[in-house]
């Protein structure tokens, strides 16, 4: 065993140089990723009642970890999907200590192959198009912070914006003579153009004018912004939430606007490869979780199977329970 305490250097170097130098993670994710060790620090001190000063690699054992992940979910009431997200940045935090120190090797082993926690799918929420008119129409247009507002709801639903790419937006991220579109900078700092429709364009022109942010000048000018300082991310989300409680519309998030443009995206019959790209998504099965929600779809596609040259069902068709190799193979499936 080493007599130096090797963690403090590590974790430093982890947080100072891998992830912003070496792996080109974005603010967001170093932030994230800090604040679970931070949470795990807190642990450390008042639970197992080990001085954050005197933390060792030691200390932190798979079962320690283990307990931690525990106490997160059962004593501070995070969700699964939080701690999963915690045991994440842990699991990337002792990839690397393996390889700065690997006599702890083993140990790490032990710690990455703590199992993420099973999370039930839970139904994607989304706004019906007549929820999504009635929000989108609350605020005040007779006002200028209503104007305002009307323009970031608008911008927000139109171009399926996750709530930080709204918040990061600059002027000159806009480009609204045809065709219109927004640059959107999402995770791993990619960035992404997509569509803005012809509505949304006329608010947005009114909004910079009325700011006076329509010239070359302001291209670096936060796009939303409160008493000269841009709209934060929990901003863009109250004002979201003021709005939908005043039309009856209930468990609003901004990325619940995001799952409603893509659900109705999707009921357009957009192509899937096209969503993909719009939302940002790396991967089209994620995509697709979409169009598998969608009841509206699943009704059409029913109903097509059960027009005309579709219908193969004849009349007078059998008891299907009367079909033994059919049965045999439903009680064959596993579970």
């Amino acid at each position: 065993m080493k007599m130096t305490n090797e963690f403090p250097r590590i974790l430093s170097g982890f947080l100072m140089d891998q992830l912003p130098v070496v792996q080109n993670q974005s603010s967001n994710t170093i932030t994230s990723y800090r604040d679970t060790y931070i949470r795990l620090l807190t642990y450390m001190q008042e639970v197992a009642e080990i001085n954050v000063s005197r933390v060792r690699i030691d200390d932190l054992s798979a079962g320690r970890i283990t307990e931690f992940l525990n106490w997160l979910e059962q004593g501070r009431g995070n969700s699964i999907s939080t701690r999963n997200q915690r045991l994440a940045a842990i699991h990337s935090l002792f990839q690397y200590i393996q390889i700065q120190a690997p006599e702890y090797m083993f140990q790490c082993q032990q710690v990455l192959a703590i199992p993420f926690k099973k999370l039930e799918k839970r139904q994607i929420g989304f706004l019906s198009e007549e929820e999504t008119k009635t929000l989108l129409a609350m605020p005040d247009a007779t006002t200028r912070k209503g104007r305002r507002d009307q323009a970031l709801l608008s911008l927000l639903y139109d171009s399926a914006a996750r709530v930080q790419e709204l918040a990061d937006l600059r002027v000159g991220d806009l480009r609204l003579d045809p065709p219109a579109q927004v640059k959107l900078t999402g995770k791993g700092r990619k960035t992404r153009s997509v569509p803005i429709m012809d509505k949304t364009v006329v608010l947005l022109k009114q909004y910079l004018q009325e700011q006076r942010l329509d010239n070359p000048c302001s291209y670096e000018h936060p796009l939303f912004f409160n008493s000269q300082k841009k709209l934060t991310r929990q901003g863009i989300a109250y004002i979201l939430k003021k709005y939908a409680d005043a039309c009856g519309i209930t468990n609003i998030s901004p990325h619940r606007m995001r799952h409603t443009k893509a659900m109705h995206l999707t009921e357009a019959d957009v192509n899937p490869i096209f969503i993909r790209d719009f939302l940002g998504h790396a991967d089209l099965k994620v995509t697709e979780v979409y169009s598998k929600t969608s009841v509206k779809m699943k009704r059409a596609a029913l109903e097509k199977m059960n027009s005309g040259k579709h219908d193969v069902v004849p009349e007078n068709a059998g008891d299907w329970t009367d079909d033994e190799s059919l049965m045999d193979w439903l009680l064959g499936l596993k579970h």
